[in-house]
């Protein structure tokens, strides 16, 4: 731990902005005398206390509940104090600056400083009382968009996942025991890849790790979600695409071609994962204003930063032979990009006999974002675009550090397979693969991490968490 984790910290630990009840939040060694200085009186252990907070003339600054959590029961492994006053910032920034002060004044009192993001958070980790996915759960927890996120959440923080990393974690100390012993004791002779199963070990590491990888990529799609682009040529009906989905008028929609000049985005729920649905403006090459290529240029790097591209066709054009020359020349660019490309023929209503629209290779979907026709359809396909698997209850939710992470580890593995299947197996070389492979699992939950990652980490989260 570094100087600075020693040193007790104060924030206000609820959301800026008025509200009925605001905390300030202490953590630190020997916060008994704050206490007393703070309340005029002796705090009993995890009971909550009613009475003024006072200033440094004894009047009273705010009446609330004041609770003390000595050391080692508390959120951080240390003492903390918590203030509960009524929720105006102006009140909270007073407490705050009391706590300051008073230990400022009173030199058998801690020296106290601001709090940095996340550090109440990281000061549970260090000590002890939260491993590092645990501790990134809180946030996600926090930031959960969605229902079924927050409930993967609160898995991770339960310690759902990293029982499922130790587990894996055990298993490989297990099989790299065996290896170590035998490199440390050649002259027994043992086989030990025939005697110690080495390979069927392996093989059951393997296969746990690719069923946690998949849970992973599960709970990292419910935490980002996946971001869909609307494209297509001008009056396509990308908005009104945009406002069924969303069952809202979010976007302007007109006959008139052109309407969207700039990029539109809402996030929606389908079965509990989040999607950004970007709507963006038409495309074409003749653009009649600076304001319009400007949109253009914006649609085409929203195109670039998609995990999934729906190209809308007009239906009541399919026989446009302009429409459909420039609908193959948007497609031949939007190939270009890495994110899937979905066709949706659109405006079925207004072109009920249409057997199809624009001639175009890839999948297509008809449908209608008056009538709904399709909808349920389009919602089913980017399910699965996403990689969404149902039956998700014991998916727990995870981090884009957390599958490279499971994948370096796999990678490792995979390694170490390949040379536990050659007849005189290089051991040194099979133990080495398999300590990277442990090496791996373990800076998911904290074993094995560095400060810069840390700081990477907590540095995200708010203040007073």
């Amino acid at each position: 731990m570094l100087p600075r984790h020693h040193e007790p910290i104060v924030a206000v630990a609820t959301a800026a902005g008025r509200g009925a009840v605001g905390i300030v939040r202490v953590s630190g060694r020997g916060l008994g005398a704050l206490a007393r200085a703070l309340t005029g009186r002796e705090l009993s252990s995890r009971h909550a206390h009613y009475g003024p907070f006072l200033d440094a003339g004894g009047e009273a600054i705010d009446r609330g509940l004041a609770l003390f959590f000595p050391t080692p029961h508390s959120y951080t492994g240390e003492d903390v104090l918590e203030l509960q006053a009524h929720g105006g910032p102006i009140v909270l920034q007073l407490l705050l600056a009391r706590c300051l002060e008073a230990a400022a004044q009173d030199d058998t009192l801690p020296r106290l400083r601001p709090a940095e993001p996340g550090e109440f958070t990281e000061r549970a980790f260090l000590n002890g009382k939260l491993d590092l996915a645990q501790a990134e759960a809180v946030a996600d927890l926090i930031d959960a968009s969605t229902e079924a996120a927050a409930r993967s959440a609160g898995r991770a923080l339960a310690g759902a996942f990293s029982t499922e990393i130790g587990v894996l974690r055990d298993a490989l100390i297990e099989l790299r025991m065996l290896v170590e012993a035998t490199l440390d004791f050649p002259e027994e002779e043992i086989d030990f890849l025939e005697k110690a199963d080495a390979r069927g070990r392996l093989q059951r590491v393997l296969a746990a790790l690719d069923a946690v990888r998949a849970r992973a990529r599960q709970g990292a799609l419910l935490r980002e979600g996946l971001t869909v682009v609307l494209a297509g040529q001008p009056n396509a009906g990308k908005s009104s695409l945009l406002n069924a989905l969303a069952g809202a008028e979010l976007a302007i929609v007109t006959p008139v071609p052109g309407t969207t000049r700039d990029k539109v985005r809402e996030t929606i729920q389908i079965e509990g994962v989040p999607l950004h649905v970007v709507d963006t403006a038409g495309l074409r090459i003749d653009a009649v204003d600076e304001a319009e290529r400007i949109g253009i240029a914006r649609s085409w790097e929203a195109i670039g930063d998609a995990d999934a591209v729906l190209f809308l066709h007009d239906l009541t054009r399919a026989g446009d032979a302009s429409y459909a020359a420039a609908d193959r020349e948007i497609a031949v660019r939007i190939g270009g990009a890495s994110a899937p490309v979905l066709h949706l023929d659109t405006k079925l209503d207004l072109a009920p006999a249409a057997t199809g629209g624009v001639s175009m290779a890839g999948e297509h979907l008809a449908l209608s974002a008056r009538s709904g026709a399709g909808l349920d359809a389009l919602r089913a396909r980017l399910l699965e675009l996403a990689g969404w698997q149902p039956g998700g209850e014991g998916v727990f939710i995870a981090r884009a550090r957390h599958l490279r992470a499971l994948d370096q580890s796999r990678e490792h593995l995979r390694l170490a397979q390949q040379l536990a299947e050659q007849r005189d197996a290089a051991l040194d070389l099979l133990a080495e693969e398999l300590r990277l492979a442990h090496d791996c699992l373990g800076a998911i939950t904290g074993a094995f991490s560095a400060d810069d990652l840390l700081g990477e980490i907590f540095g995200r989260f708010c203040i007073g968490k």
